[in-house]
């Protein structure tokens, strides 16, 4: 059986993490701050507030989320081409 200790990535920035993780919690957390939007007006074509700005998030959450998976797959990609073209340490 044989080891290989050739690294299949580069090293990696902390930029696109931090970037990814806020994203991601602010898709997380702004949907649960319910006292913020717990209420009837305004209304959206008959639909109280308190439902219409719920499933606003369920879009603004996916996009968040879509821009996330992008950052960390440019990360990868970047990385990866470090260790290909023999820049890694």
């Amino acid at each position: 059986m044989t080891s290989h200790d050739t690294p299949t990535r580069g090293p990696a920035r902390p930029g696109p993490y931090i970037l990814a993780g806020i994203l991601i919690a602010i898709a997380i957390v702004m949907p649960l701050l319910v006292p913020m939007y717990a209420s009837w007006d305004p209304t959206l074509w008959g639909i109280p507030f308190f439902y219409w700005y719920q499933m606003l998030w369920v879009f603004i959450a996916s996009g968040l989320l879509g821009l996330a998976y992008l950052l960390m797959r440019k990360e990868d990609r970047r990385r990866r081409a470090e260790v290909r073209e023999g820049k890694a340490v």
